[in-house]
């Protein structure tokens, strides 16, 4: 018997943010990418509280950058003990110049930038924390997603 997939996944993408549920999303993402023997890219999305802060110039630029570097180092962790290739990226959940951009068109616009074949979404409770972003964006991916879906 031959092992016949009805799937070929060569990139999982995972979105991030600050939220212990985005920890367990990259958790998932690398166990789907090690059983299709994939890749991995995690987007850690920028809240909107940050993203005022930086176009308007009042943003601690050390916190910020701290704070996306524990997000990384954590997903780096997670796929170097799946063995599995990571990439990463960080985009804008929102922008006060452009009314349609929000968490969930910037993980779908990231999956067809990047050609991804899966991907592992946060579903975060709406806990108010200023770090979680992607609350309301895994029902938007679910929606309107043209690759599989996993919602954790």
């Amino acid at each position: 018997m031959t092992d016949r997939r009805p799937l070929s996944v060569d990139l999982v993408l995972v979105p991030v943010d600050a939220s212990d549920e985005s920890t367990e999303a990259v958790t998932y993402a690398t166990a789907i990418a090690d059983e299709y023997d994939a890749g991995v890219h995690v987007v850690h999305v920028l809240g909107e509280d940050v993203v005022e802060a930086i176009e308007e110039g009042r943003v601690d630029d050390e916190a910020v950058a701290a704070d996306g570097e524990a997000i990384m180092e954590s997903a780096e962790s997670i796929a170097a003990e799946q063995g599995v290739e990571l990439s990463t990226s960080v985009a804008y959940g929102f922008s006060t110049k452009m009314k349609l951009r929000h968490p969930g068109s910037v993980v779908l616009d990231t999956a067809e930038e990047l050609s991804a074949d899966f991907l592992v979404v946060p579903r975060e409770p709406l806990s108010g924390d200023p770090g979680e972003v992607l609350a309301k964006a895994a029902e938007y991916v679910l929606l309107y997603a043209s690759q599989p879906v996993l919602s954790v």
